[in-house]
């Protein structure tokens, strides 16, 4: 079981304004876990708020869920795709406006890159080898950088952070954070992801994503799918909205392809087939 030292929780815990889960998710999470609860009771639940509603069946109804029809009510998405599909969008939807206090960066940049990173993931499940469930590859899309967000208030220097280790083709990114701060993004939002209630394998993403022999040493662990999906999809917009591979993708680009049971010419028709449908 991978997990934060205990000098690790204490420095983030109150180092870091780590927003709480929202009382409306608590319900929700705890509706899911209960045994006598039904379907009905957490579709309705779901209702009563309307952003919210809006916010998951825009979701589920975008082209790369590829649903044969349109989603038009919440209890029919909670019916499609079940109480912890549903439960688990919901944890990430509402984790992208608990962020709103003062940053060094733009919350607004950082989760329309994530959100294109998320549909990106589901739009690379739906043809690898093995199935990932959408809302798992959704979910680890919009949090794997959530971290960033924590960091950007608590540092002010955080953005010079970011731009010096996304130009350097020879470091492992997030060393430079580890240098200054004595912590990392991948860290902080696996401390988030896990204090929300995610899945396990959700926030093991979180905590690794920048950990370059990942899949080394765990290619036939369950989390690898998702792992490379991730890696891979981060890469694909980057390549579309800079037209630059991220700084560590021929790092980990082979072990990825062979995670998901591709070659080079697949990921390049996926990137292709990709831009098309952002344009």
């Amino acid at each position: 079981m991978i997990s934060l030292s205990p000098e690790l929780i204490e420095q983030i815990s109150h180092g870091f304004n780590v927003p709480a889960r929202p009382q409306a998710l608590i319900d929700i999470q705890n509706l899911i876990d209960d045994p006598e609860a039904d379907i009905q009771q957490l579709a309705n639940l779901i209702a009563g708020d309307i952003g919210l509603s809006s916010a998951i069946l825009k979701t589920i109804n975008a082209p790369v869920y590829g649903m044969s029809r349109t989603i038009s009510d919440i209890p029919q998405a909670v019916m499609l795709l079940g109480q912890r599909a549903v439960g688990t969008l919901v944890t990430a939807l509402m984790l992208r406006n608990s962020f709103t206090a003062t940053a060094s960066i733009s919350f607004e940049r950082l989760w329309d890159n994530s959100g294109m990173v998320a549909d990106t993931m589901v739009f690379i499940g739906r043809g690898i080898k093995d199935k990932v469930p959408a809302e798992n590859l959704y979910a680890a899309g919009l949090f794997h950088d959530c971290g960033i967000a924590a960091m950007s208030q608590r540092f002010e220097d955080y953005r010079a952070t970011l731009q010096q280790a996304n130009s350097d083709y020879e470091r492992n990114p997030v060393s430079y954070e580890d240098e200054r701060y004595q912590c990392n993004h991948a860290q902080v939002g696996y401390f988030i992801a896990s204090s929300w209630s995610l899945p396990a394998d959700i926030c093991r993403v979180v905590l690794t994503h920048h950990e370059e022999d990942f899949l080394v040493r765990n290619m036939n662990d369950e989390v690898a799918l998702p792992w490379a999906t991730l890696k891979m999809a981060d890469n694909m917009v980057n390549q579309i909205r800079r037209g630059a591979d991220l700084t560590d993708w021929g790092r980990v680009r082979d072990d990825c392809f062979e995670a998901l049971g591709i070659m080079e010419y697949d990921y390049l028709n996926l990137l292709e087939d990709r831009a098309d449908t952002l344009q």
